[in-house]
Formats: C-alpha cells, structure tokens, sequence
C-alpha cells in the first residue's frame, strides 16, 4: 500500500474534508497547503497526483493522533523519514486509542482472525525476536474493518479491497 492510498482511506472513513486534513498537519507543527491535499488525495493516473513520501505521512499521523488524544506536553516529536506498515499500524491504534482486543474485532469485522501473540507481535521493535512486519494485508483489512466500523452505511465499492 502507498501513502496517498492510506491517506484517501483514513480519509475517506473519519469523513475529513480539506479543512480537518489542514488542521491535522497543523496539529504535528506542519503547514500545507489545499493544493497540496487535493493532489495527495488524486487516484493515481492523474497527471496532477502528487506522491505523499513517509515525512508527510508520518506528520499526517501524527497530527492524527494530537487531534484523537491531545498534544503531549513538550516539544512535538520530530517526524520519522521511513514509515513502515507496522509504524503507521501503529501510530493509528495509539490515536485511535485502541486496545488489542479493540484492534482484533476490527479486524474480525473484515474477516481476518489473528490471534492475539500474532497481533502484538507486530508492535514490537524490530530487532525482538517475537518482531512480524505487518504485511499490506494486514494494514489493507484493519483500515476496511476501521471503515466498517466508522462508515458502516458507506458503500465500500469506492475502494478495491484486494
């Protein structure tokens, strides 16, 4: 999965329209532009699709999680430059707020049962020995179980669920 397609889906599920997206990266300490989520937000054969690369994602999310939690005391923590799927799961189950069981019964509403030990061991460091990178799979059936949840009357033919 590429960046502006998890953006277009996170998107898409909270029903955030350009305004919320500008205050999200407002809340991470970032400015942008509507231009600049307008081409993100572009299906990808569009000659104006701009590439949303792993800084912007990383800010989006964690803008995400200031709007969902509240900003921490402090300085904001400085964004990561290489996002994996197991960052970005990450980043949204802590501004989701969401415990393992939570995360399980989304994902059990997109029909993909792991057990609890496969769950966790895709939020532990990558050097443990218990680590799993979570394969786009994953990532693809907890944002379609999140919609699920969010957006239940939604229709989900907007977006292919491969």
């Amino acid at each position: 999965m590429n960046n502006n397609d998890i953006m277009r889906r996170i998107r898409y599920t909270f029903n955030f329209d350009d305004s919320k997206m500008i205050t999200i990266f407002g809340l991470a300490g970032h400015t942008v532009t509507r231009e600049q989520i307008s081409d993100w937000l572009k299906k990808d054969d569009d000659p104006a699709h701009q590439k949303c690369d792993d800084t912007q994602m990383a800010i989006f999310l964690d803008g995400m999680i200031n709007d969902k939690r509240g900003k921490k005391k402090g300085p904001q923590p400085a964004p990561v430059n290489s996002l994996t799927n197991n960052i970005i799961f990450m980043k949204l189950k802590i501004a989701l707020d969401l415990k393992a069981e939570d995360v399980l019964e989304i994902l059990a509403m997109a029909d993909l049962k792991i057990s609890k030990h496969e769950l966790s061991a895709f939020f532990r460091r990558p050097g443990h020995k218990h680590f799993r990178e979570c394969k786009n799979q994953i990532l693809r059936n907890f944002l379609k179980g999140l919609q699920l949840k969010h957006r239940p009357q939604a229709s989900l033919e907007g977006f292919e669920w491969k």
